[in-house]
């Protein structure tokens, strides 16, 4: 029989793993999930990432799905974390966007092959527009809780995770997460995929000021480049590739 596990991970910048510049062999919450997994069951395990920053609900599927399943040998684990993106357009569906993913991983389960959903990190505590997303986010979380639900798929409601919307979890640009929260993150996956042990309780940290340079810093860095691609319709991800397009072998772990 065989008890190696082929993990492929499909999204957009946060399955990319966009972020995370800890000292890891595989950097990003699902790199860290496949060392993580090969820690917990001791089996050999392949990794392979298509994610790429920038990618819409449509894209993911259209252009990652079938690629994940033409990998060969094919996976036996899929994780996939998208709509982030799509939930900062003006026309958000997530009844729509559901029932599209669900009829792509019913396709999936069909050829035996396992799929794990999470929601996306909600950056919306210090973002412009917070209100916003996190009433967007949180109708998407419900949408993909739903169909996780249905199918009987692991499911892991990062965006309503009662610490990852602290400060000291992500990045300079508020919207990626940095090492530790792409390590979180890859501790709640392992629970929820391969029964590991459940997340430890971060220690909450002193109380952080924020002074007005550094927002300006903030916007000037960030938001405004972020605006000038809306309006002109470019992406992050214009021209890149995926990461991890072949099976890579995890690193034993000592």
């Amino acid at each position: 029989m065989d008890q190696t596990i082929r993990y492929v991970a499909i999204g957009d910048s946060f399955s990319e793993g966009i972020g995370d510049t800890g000292p890891v062999p595989l950097p990003g919450w699902t790199g860290r999930l496949a060392s993580g997994l090969a820690a917990q069951t001791g089996a050999e395990v392949q990794y392979a990432n298509l994610a790429v920053r920038g990618r819409l609900l449509a894209g993911v599927l259209d252009g990652q799905l079938d690629a994940a399943l033409a990998l060969d040998p094919a996976p036996t684990l899929v994780t996939f974390c998208a709509g982030g993106n799509d939930l900062l357009r003006p026309r958000f569906d997530p009844a729509a966007l559901a029932a599209r993913l669900g009829r792509e991983i019913e396709r999936v389960l069909s050829r035996g092959i396992r799929f794990a959903l999470l929601s996306p990190a909600d950056p919306s505590a210090r973002m412009p527009l917070g209100s916003l997303i996190n009433h967007r986010g949180d109708a998407w979380a419900d949408a993909l809780g739903s169909l996780a639900e249905r199918l009987d798929l692991p499911f892991v409601d990062v965006s309503r995770d009662a610490h990852l919307g602290r400060a000291e979890f992500w990045s300079d640009d508020r919207l990626h997460m940095n090492a530790t929260g792409h390590q979180r993150v890859a501790d709640l996956a392992l629970h929820a995929v391969a029964d590991g042990p459940a997340p430890v309780v971060p220690t909450p940290p002193g109380a952080a000021r924020t002074r007005v340079s550094e927002e300006l810093r903030y916007y000037r860095q960030h938001v405004l480049p972020w605006v000038g691609r809306r309006v002109t319709r470019r992406s992050s991800g214009d021209g890149r590739s995926a990461t991890f397009p072949t099976w890579t072998p995890v690193p034993p772990t000592r």
